[in-house]
């Protein structure tokens, strides 16, 4: 690359995106999502996400400019890593005076500004499900795009596994070294979600730097033909509960399989608590979980997410670096249906629990149980 060449990045960010997760909100979509996030104790991350890409790109940072939003969208975020960058004002950023005042109207007017421009090379947003459907609305496949996770609910597939390895993407793909592709924006009915329904739908495609160890995949369900095999992991898990043990069993339909055999309620897309084989409390935040569990040994069972093969940080966020911590890392157990497993790139998993430091510890190799008799170990990265 020739010394004087420069990219020009857009930046947007959304800066509530993510707050429902930890206080088990499943999304933070809607005013009144928001304010109930905000009463419960949720606090911002985005602003921490984003801080994580720039951080990774400070060794080129002569090469890029940014042109961003003002405040609590872009500007609040970039403007002490000494990049170049630029401020599009316009009339509607003087409306707000806290991060809480931000919209999907903000968003969706940005993105228009830097569609307008021809210097814009690569369009970054740190958001969700919600801010890539409002971003797709805007640019379509006008623009490169990659979306930067920060939200509750990350299924499409136009977002990088984690901040960190977004920057090697943008690079990448600056320095011609990776192809752009056509990536599903994804994205559900919160409201349905908060009553354990599942219904997502496809809004459209962006166009993003894809790398297959970089890029996520968007979600994928569990067939029909599942059932068989979730049964028989749920009986081997049964088997072995211990008494007095709180058991923090994560959501989806694979792990809902062991409730079911105890003839237990469980709400399918919440964190709930089980101790001697008995449902004691449905969709608890972190908030809950921490206090369900100061005085007793306590163990969680989490299943990936089919396809992106995530077991911590997409659609569990109650299930927090601070809860990790708190039960171990040794007392996690893993269990996947094998058909799941084999739609999983390399059946490598991945975690993004919003702690760096964390995600570092908790690489390793671990058992995955996939059937009542059979182990596979497997990477977690």
């Amino acid at each position: 690359m020739n010394e004087t060449t420069k990219f020009t990045l857009g930046l947007i960010v959304n800066p509530i995106s993510g707050m429902g997760g930890s206080v088990g909100l499943k999304g933070t979509d809607g005013r009144d999502t928001l304010t109930k996030a905000i009463s419960l104790g949720a606090e911002p991350n985005a602003l921490n996400r984003t801080k994580e890409v720039l951080t990774e790109l400070r060794s080129v940072k002569s090469k890029l400019k940014f042109v961003t939003c003002p405040k609590f969208m872009g500007e609040n975020a970039i403007k002490e890593f000494g990049f170049n960058y630029e401020i599009l004002e316009d009339p509607i950023f003087n409306e707000y005076e806290s991060i809480y005042d931000t919209t999907a109207e903000h968003t969706k007017i940005m993105a228009d500004n830097l569609k307008q421009r021809s210097d814009i090379d690569l369009l970054l947003f740190v958001g969700g499900d919600g801010t890539a459907r409002d971003i797709q609305s805007i640019i379509d496949k006008k623009k490169p795009c990659l979306g930067i996770p920060a939200g509750v609910k990350i299924y499409s597939s136009v977002f990088a596994v984690n901040p960190k390895v977004a920057s090697n993407l943008i690079l990448r793909f600056l320095w011609g070294e990776i192809p752009l592709k056509e990536a599903e924006v994804l994205d559900i009915d919160e409201q349905k979600f908060r009553e354990g329904k599942l219904v997502s739908e496809l809004y459209g495609y962006l166009i993003v730097p894809y790398a297959p160890d970089y890029s996520q995949r968007s979600k994928m369900g569990s067939p029909d033909s599942d059932l068989d095999n979730q049964e028989r992991i749920a009986k081997k898990i049964v088997e072995e509960l211990e008494e007095g043990i709180n058991y923090l069993i994560g959501p989806g339909t694979t792990t809902k399989a062991i409730t079911d055999m105890l003839n237990q309620d469980k709400s399918v897309l919440g964190v709930d608590l089980l101790r001697n084989k008995n449902i004691i409390t449905m969709d608890l935040n972190e908030s809950d979980i921490l206090n369900f569990i100061t005085e007793k040994s306590s163990k969680i069972i989490v299943s990936p997410i089919g396809r992106q093969g995530f077991i911590f940080g997409r659609g569990n966020l109650q299930l927090s670096p601070k809860v990790i911590r708190k039960v171990g890392i040794e007392n996690i157990i893993i269990i996947s249906t094998k058909y799941k497993l084999q739609n999983i790139p390399n059946q490598t998993l991945r975690i993004d629990t919003r702690d760096t430091t964390l995600d570092e510890k908790m690489r390793g190799l671990y058992r995955v149980v996939v059937d009542y008799d059979e182990l596979r170990i497997c990477e977690v990265k």
